[in-house]
C-alpha cells in the first residue's frame, strides 16, 4: 500500500515514522517500501555534488533527481525540496511548487523557514500543494548565521522555535522537520502540535526521524556529525569490492568462459 500525506498524519501518537534520503531511482528503489517517506533532499548538493553547502543546487536540478527517484519508487511518499533561492516571494514559490507536481510524481514539496515562510507555505497549499516545513538548524541559512548552529539553547530561541511551529501548523504544513533542536524543546514542539514532527539531531522524541542515506550507510566520510549513527560501512566495502574486481581483471580470473559469449 503507498503512503500519502494522510497515512503519515494518522501516526503521530502511534507509531514513529521513518525516512531516508535518495537522489536516483536506484537507491530510490532499494528504500521503496522500508522506509514511510523518501526525502530528495538539497543535501545532494554535498553528499552528490562535492559541494561545500546546500546552497549550489537549482531548482532544475531538483526537480531532475525527483523525478528520478520517483521513478524507481511505488509505496513510500516521495517528497521534494525546494532548493535556495526558489521561494523567496509567493510568486516565484507557487511557481515551483507547481513545476514539482507537474513534471515529478513527488507528494510533497518541502521548505525551509518559520515565521518568514509561513504566508508562503499557505499560498503553496491553497494550490492544491502539499507543504513539509523545516525550522531550526537550516542549512539554507548555514552561511548567513556563520556555521551550523544548534538552535534552542535558550528561553529567547525556545520560544520562538514553538511559535514558528504553531504559525507553519497553522499555514497548512502538514508536517515540520525539526533540525539541530535541543531534545527538551523538540520534545515540547512534538506534544503541542497536531502534525507529525519529523526529528534530524533533535532527540528521539519527535513523530518520526530522518538521516541522509550516505551519512547513515558510511559513504560519505569527510566528516560525521553529531547525530548520525552509522549502519554500514559502505565506502570499505565497496573499496574492498572495486580492488577484488580489479585483481580479477589484471590476472585474468574475469570473466571465465561462463561469464563470456
Amino acid at each position: 500500500m503507498q503512503t500519502t500525506i494522510t497515512t503519515l498524519q494518522k501516526k503521530k501518537n502511534q507509531e514513529k515514522i521513518t525516512a531516508i534520503t535518495a537522489y536516483d531511482a536506484l537507491f530510490g528503489k532499494i528504500f521503496d517500501g522500508e522506509v514511510d517517506f523518501i526525502l530528495v533532499g538539497d543535501s545532494l548538493s554535498q553528499s552528490f555534488g562535492g559541494n561545500r553547502d546546500t546552497l549550489a543546487i537549482g531548482i532544475d536540478e531538483m526537480i531532475y533527481h525527483t523525478k528520478a527517484v520517483c521513478n524507481g519508487v511505488q509505496k513510500s511518499l516521495v517528497v521534494g525540496d525546494m532548493s535556495f533561492g526558489s521561494y523567496q516571494n509567493e510568486k516565484q514559490a507557487i511557481f515551483n511548487a507547481v513545476r514539482f507536481y507537474k513534471e515529478t510524481q513527488a507528494g510533497a514539496i518541502k521548505l525551509e523557514g518559520g515565521a518568514n515562510r509561513a504566508h508562503i507555505i499557505k499560498a503553496i497549499v491553497n494550490e492544491g500543494i502539499a507543504v513539509m516545513g523545516h525550522i531550526g538548524l537550516m542549512p539554507q541559512f548555514a552561511r548567513s548565521e556563520g556555521g551550523y548552529k544548534i538552535k534552542g539553547k535558550d528561553e529567547v530561541s525556545s520560544t520562538r522555535l514553538k511559535e514558528e511551529a504553531l504559525m507553519l501548523q497553522e499555514s497548512g504544513a502538514f508536517a515540520i522537520v525539526l533540525e539541530g533542536i535541543k531534545h527538551e524543546v523538540a520534545t515540547e514542539i512534538t506534544k503541542m502540535l497536531k502534525i507529525p514532527t519529523i526529528g534530524i539531531g533533535s532527540g528521539v522524541n519527535c513523530d518520526g526521524q530522518i538521516l541522509v542515506w550516505s551519512d547513515a550507510f558510511g559513504f560519505f566520510n569527510d566528516f560525521q556529525p553529531k547525530f548520525v549513527r552509522r549502519y554500514l560501512q559502505g565506502a570499505q566495502l565497496l573499496k574492498d569490492a572495486i580492488k577484488e574486481y580489479v585483481n580479477d581483471v589484471k590476472t585474468m580470473n574475469f570473466p571465465s568462459l561462463d561469464e563470456s559469449y
